[in-house]
């Protein structure tokens, strides 16, 4: 085969074949083979032009324009050539230059209205944006006049700061502001430290660095590396927050965020590899300097975190990650080890520590063989054993905190330098120490060493009467609580096991109680109170603890208070709570059988805790979301930040999914914001995670109005989770509800539809028509017949070769009346939308004449109804023949009783319709008006 098509002629043959056949990407293949072996200039020129049509095709506009060009390099005169790139460039925005291409096209074919309509179009877009770039020089001008005058109104100043950043999210804009000595003014803008100017210069810069790979690289150059470095260190949250943005849009152009087709000026954009290790450099100084603020720490640590990590483990380059590790995991690790209670640390926030734990966690498992790990381990080892000091009590502190931030972040670490030699007896040893902090310190690291079982059962040997003795004799409650939180997780290593309870009866409720005591005390501290939770998330393993926390309202609304607040560790806590009281965690279904046997041979068997059934789950659902639930778990949805982790986001739309389970609480839900809130649930995070919120998706979107729901643009964006849980891999009730709800979006309006049919629904509800099971079925014709108004399904039903048009004919005799509705109601569609439908229904089963009456004979009125208006479409099809052999048969008599029958307001649509007929049969000369003797 291979020697047959050696010849580029067959191969731009053979991709002209599939082009027409609408096979794109077979076309692209056969005429790049055909390039790589054609030699005549005048063939390379015609092929380079047909790919050129495929990349229009597939919206490839940069490939399409430079395919072109090539063509038209031979022929200059290549009219299909020049028309092809003027299209390419017209979407690419280059109008001038799209412009230039159909003028040539019109100078060579005068008389070619295509070209004519483009021309004047375009001229006059071109006109349009002169205008608009001709009023925008003066509107940047005079914007910087407003900020920059010093005696100018503070409302001004601000209505002017907003207006810049406005005009810079626009591509027109930021060119004209960067091309209007618009970087030296930002800078001045910046040197004046007042926070309105400064973040309004930071803003603007983030729009002129969108997307735009030269002008990025630019702006950083003019400005620098170090003086955005210094901007982000400032102790300000919101001018942190925007530097951070900034740099982000900077990092998104310069890695390829950039789409952009700059023609020959793409050799004069330089390579950006270089500012990008700079930047790098820069964020990673900024980890462990004492001149930035904690705010401005969170903010390095999260770009790290978003920036260096592999996005896709399949892709090889994890470089970022080593230098990262070479030049910043000590620094990272000194950021973990800060005590905030002693003298000269680093400024810092309360999410700071846990920040640099999940840094630390990303970058371990970017690492792809064992010697780098073993690498990463030693740096870590050699960091901790080099602070252990006899002599000095806060450098092994400092040892022993780091080592919990190793435990919060990458665990097997942390856990291997646990049972080094004098790590554990370090740990016993400042727990007996005098100084408070030195408790503190140790009671945190014992909680975080006893993250798995074994390691559990090691300290519920040694520690369980260590932390007792705390616990009793201390007076402080910020150690106190700490205790208890050490006692709670060993207490609940058994998870929901009834028969694995750890304590004697009644212990842990008691434990419970004193963590709601203090989770209601306002006058602690958030980080104290935040371990109240921490405690509760082990606790409620139990299900009287469940109970008693759900009942006990002032204890359920502090916690979603603290969910609301700042502090962002507290995110996780409160999830595993909310997870155990819905019951929503992964359970394993055990075969009775396994039980038996394994009774039988004296193997443990977990037990269900009698307050664990259904109707205990519902009670509790009812009583969180009268509590606010919802409200809190929004809050904690927007949270953007590093600590919201896939695992934290997959517990919320577990919370999520059990909260929506009964249909009478969906409109709850919706009202407090949750439909909105799983939308980016439902778009990032781990697998599960965006099942299970897709899942919560649909079941709101199945009986509630989407368009409250899910209010303004936000409803396009719940149709491709939903289109997620049609693949054949979900299972039959997640199928299901997600028909119910794309069939509730699709009866909406156009736009919609059009978004289901360009997630690639239709193929996967073609498949579900054809399902066993009868509730899958009705629900995807359902689905179907809301979206056969599209002229894309239009034109699969007219395709021949398939059994689509015969599967909806005879699911209109099937025993289901609700899929009887839904199939003669597409067919309703379809007839009187495509007239050639009608005589291709009379093709594909010698039944349709019986199955026609049937419908039009059914007892129920909205069938009968679409039966008639089938009836209606093919005496209006055209085709006589048809429309003749109708009224030879009996159809002509049941068209007569309904005809003739009295009015009557429950049938009147139907007898209305069947009069229509009649009357249209007579238009046809196909029968004659009733006469009166």
């Amino acid at each position: 085969m291979m020697g047959e098509m050696a010849d580029p002629i067959q191969f731009k043959d053979e991709g002209n074949k599939h082009f027409q056949a609408g096979e794109v990407d077979k076309a692209i293949e056969c005429y790049t083979k055909a390039i790589k072996l054609c030699t005549e200039k005048k063939v390379l020129a015609v092929v380079y032009r047909n790919r050129s049509a495929c990349f229009l095709k597939k919206e490839s506009y940069t490939n399409a324009a430079s395919d072109a060009s090539k063509a038209i390099d031979v022929d200059a005169a290549d009219v299909k050539a020049l028309f092809r790139r003027c299209q390419a460039l017209e979407k690419l925005g280059k109008l001038d230059m799209a412009f230039k291409d159909v003028q040539r096209c019109s100078t060579i074919e005068p008389k070619n209205k295509t070209f004519l309509e483009t021309l004047r179009r375009l001229g006059a877009e071109i006109q349009a944006k002169l205008k608009t770039t001709f009023s925008t020089d003066s509107r940047v001008q005079n914007m910087f006049d407003i900020l920059l005058d010093e005696e100018m109104d503070k409302d001004k100043k601000e209505m002017a700061a907003n207006n810049l950043v406005v005009l810079a999210r626009e591509e027109a804009g930021a060119e004209r502001i960067f091309q209007n000595n618009g970087v030296p003014l930002l800078l001045d803008l910046l040197e004046t430290g007042k926070v309105e100017m400064v973040l309004a210069a930071i803003r603007t810069f983030a729009g002129m660095c969108t997307g735009h790979k030269a002008r990025a690289m630019a702006i950083i150059h003019l400005v620098g590396i170090d003086k955005l470095c210094s901007i982000m260190a400032v102790d300000n949250e919101d001018i942190a927050l925007a530097t951070c943005d900034l740099f982000q849009c900077i990092n998104d152009s310069l890695t390829g965020g950039d789409r952009r087709f700059y023609g020959k000026e793409e050799a004069l954009v330089l390579d950006a590899s270089k500012d990008l290790k700079s930047i790098l450099m820069a964020l990673l100084e900024m980890v462990a300097s004492k001149k930035v603020s904690g705010h401005g720490r969170d903010q390095a640590l999260n770009l790290l975190t978003r920036n260096v990590p592999r996005k896709d483990k399949k892709d090889p380059d994890h470089s970022k990650s080593l230098f990262t590790i070479d030049h910043g995991l000590k620094k990272i690790l000194k950021v973990c080890g800060q005590i905030p209670d002693l003298p000269d640390q680093l400024p810092m926030t309360e999410n700071t520590q846990l920040i640099a734990s999940v840094l630390l966690d990303k970058l371990w498992d970017d690492l792809r063989c064992d010697p780098e790990r073993d690498n990463y381990r030693e740096v870590c080892d050699e960091y901790i054993k080099g602070k252990f000091d006899p002599n000095d009590m806060d450098r092994n502190i400092h040892a022993i905190n780091a080592l919990s931030g190793l435990l919060q972040g990458p665990f097997e670490v942390g856990n291997q330098l646990v049972g080094r030699q004098g790590i554990m007896e370090m740990m016993v040893a400042l727990c007996g120490s005098e100084r408070e902090v030195d408790q503190m310190v140790a009671v945190e690291a014992l909680i975080h060493s006893s993250t798995k079982m074994s390691r559990a059962s090691f300290i519920i040997t040694n520690g369980v009467s260590l932390l007792k003795d705390i616990y009793k004799k201390t007076k402080n409650d910020k150690i106190k609580i700490r205790a208890l939180v050490g006692l709670c997780k060993l207490g609940s290593a058994g998870g929901d096991d009834y028969s694995m309870r750890q304590f004697a009866e009644g212990s842990t409720e008691k434990l419970a109680k004193q963590c709601r005591k203090w989770l209601c005390n306002s006058a602690m501290d958030t980080r104290t109170r935040k371990w109240a939770i921490e405690g509760l998330a082990y606790l409620t393993q139990d299900a009287d603890v469940k109970d008693d926390f759900v009942e006990d309202d002032p204890a359920m609304k502090a916690m979603f208070d603290l969910a609301k607040s700042k502090d962002k560790t507290i995110l996780y806590a409160v999830a595993c709570t909310l997870v155990n009281c819905t019951n929503s965690y992964e359970k394993k279904d055990i075969m009775p059988e396994l039980v038996q046997l394994a009774k039988f041979s004296k193997q443990h068997v977990p037990e269900q805790h009698p307050k664990d059934k259904k109707d205990f789950i519902q009670k509790r659902v009812k009583r969180m979301l009268k509590g606010g639930v919802i409200s809190a778990l929004t809050v904690m949805v927007k949270a953007d930040n590093v600590l919201l982790t896939d695992q934290t986001k997959e517990m919320l739309a577990r919370v999520f999914l059990a909260l929506a389970d009964d249909p009478k609480d969906r409109g709850t839900i919706c009202a407090h914001g949750g439909g909105k809130a799983l939308i980016p649930l439902a778009l990032e995070g781990s697998a599960i995670g965006k099942v299970r919120a897709a899942h919560a998706l649909a079941k709101i979107a199945a009986v509630s109005n989407p368009e409250i729901a899910f209010p303004g643009e936000r409803i396009y964006e719940v149709v491709r989770p939903l289109v997620s849980l049609l693949h054949p891999e979900r299972d039959g009730v997640q199928n299901y509800e997600a028909l119910l709800s794309l069939t509730n979006l699709a009866g909406l309006n156009d736009k919609l539809r059009v978004k289901i049919l360009k997630e690639k629904a239709l193929p996967e509800i073609e498949q579900y028509m054809f399902e066993d099971h009868d509730h899958i079925r009705q629900a995807a014709t359902e689905c179907m017949c809301n979206l056969v108004t599209c002229k894309e399904v239009q034109d699969r039903y007219l395709e021949d070769g398939n059994d689509r048009l015969k599967l909806l004919v005879l699911m209109c005799v099937e025993d289901n009346e609700k899929l009887q509705r839904a199939a003669a109601g597409g067919l309703a569609m379809l007839t009187a939308a495509q007239k050639k439908l009608c005589t291709k229904m009379t093709l594909v089963t010698l039944q349709w004449m019986e199955i026609l009456q049937r419908l039009i004979l059914h007892d129920q009125p909205q069938i009968q109804h679409r039966g008639l208006v089938i009836v209606y479409n093919m005496l209006n099809s055209d085709d006589n023949e048809l429309a003749k052999k109708l009224m030879e048969s009996e159809i002509l008599e049941i068209l007569t009783v309904i005809g003739k029958a009295m009015d009557n307001p429950k049938r009147q649509i139907v007898i209305d319709v069947a009069r229509t007929c009649l009357v249209k049969a007579m238009d046809l000369g196909l029968i004659k008006p009733f006469t009166t003797p």
